[in-house]
Formats: structure tokens, C-alpha cells, sequence
């Protein structure tokens, strides 16, 4: 479907692309390379910052403590550059950045204040973990009434299924599916 347009004021939200993220080794699939997500990330958040609007880079530095199944990393046995934004990303001194303890980005942060301090209205969300940080993200924004546009293929997946399903089940329910070059074409027609 294509995307109905960009708001006034559209924020890129970036998920967790970070060294300690982006550079982990992917096994062969259909997903998005991390290294094309780094880059369609790239584009967008250069045209972003040359329409004069907001790029939110979120990083991952911790997790609630509630008990889970899965094993969780423990700071001492990570890199020093785990949580840096990653390397290809090109920040600028504009772009906010906010540091997450959770699997969403406004559970334990100030992300809302943020956005709606800029009047922001829409957010067009990129990142990794497609069905973990961006779609846990991207829920709290429409539950908090943002427009939300998935840049479905600067994003990737852990596993192509859980890609798929949050692409093709979730995100449809909670905004417009669109790809990198729809919201470069978007932007460019805003000009």
C-alpha cells in the first residue's frame, strides 16, 4: 500500500542500531542485511536532517528485570563500543539521542516529551529487531496516537518468520507499510 503522505513534522526514529547489534554475525535468509538497514537508515536520516526534521537514534543499554525464559547479556561481557550508535550511521549534532532500558523506547525513556516538544505527529520508524524493538516501539506510538510509517526494508529480524509476521500481520494494523524509497519520495514532494 502506498504511503498517504508525511506529516509537518515526521520524526525518524531509529531502533537500535548499534555496534554491539549491527555487527553480529546474520545467518543467510531473505531478511535485510544488517548492513542495508545501516544504510537505508543512513539515506533517511540524511534526508530527514535536510528537511529540517527530527532523527531519533535509539540505543539499548539494559533491560527491565522482570524473569524471562530467554538468557540476557550482563554488561561485563559485552564490547566497550556495545551501545555506541553504529559506526555507518554519520549522527549530527541535531539528532536526539535516547538510550533505552527496555524493549520499547517510551516505556523507560523520555521519548514522548521529546517528540511532542518538536509537535511532532508521525513517526517514521526504521531498526533492529524488526518483531522485538521496532514493533514494541511502534505499538506504545499508535496507542499514544502517533501516524506511524514502517521503512519496512531498512529494518531486520533475528528470523525471517518473525520478520514476516510483524510485517505482514502487525504493522499493517498500527500504520502505513512503506520502503525506503517511498519516504525518500514522500519528503521529496513535501519540499
Amino acid at each position: 500500500m502506498p504511503l498517504s503522505a508525511i506529516d509537518p513534522q515526521t520524526a525518524l526514529v531509529v531502533i537500535d542500531l548499534q555496534n554491539g547489534i549491527v555487527n553480529r554475525p546474520q545467518e543467510p535468509s531473505d531478511l535485510p542485511r544488517f548492513a542495508d538497514v545501516v544504510e537505508r537508515s543512513k539515506a533517511l536520516a540524511g534526508a530527514f536532517r535536510a528537511h529540517g526534521l527530527p532523527v531519533v537514534l535509539v540505543n539499548v543499554a539494559g533491560a527491565p528485570a522482570g524473569r524471562t525464559d530467554a538468557p540476557r547479556r550482563v554488561p561485563g561481557d559485552v564490547p566497550a563500543d556495545f551501545f555506541a550508535i553504529a559506526d555507518g550511521l554519520n549522527t549530527s549534532p541535531d539528532d536526539v539521542v535516547v538510550t533505552k532500558r527496555s524493549i520499547g523506547a517510551f516505556a523507560t525513556t523520555d521519548l514522548d516529551a521529546i517528540l511532542r516538544d518538536r509537535g511532532v505527529s508521525q513517526i517514521v520508524f526504521t531498526g533492529i529487531a524488526t518483531s522485538i524493538g521496532v514493533e514494541s516501539t511502534a505499538r506504545y506510538a499508535y496507542d499514544l496516537g502517533y501516524n506511524v510509517t514502517f521503512a519496512i526494508d531498512a529494518m531486520s529480524d533475528l528470523t525471517p518468520a518473525s520478520h514476516v509476521h510483524t510485517t505482514t500481520t502487525i504493522f499493517p494494523r498500527l500504520g502505513e507499510v512503506a520502503s525506503t524509497d517511498d519516504v525518500l519520495a514522500a519528503l521529496s514532494e513535501r519540499a
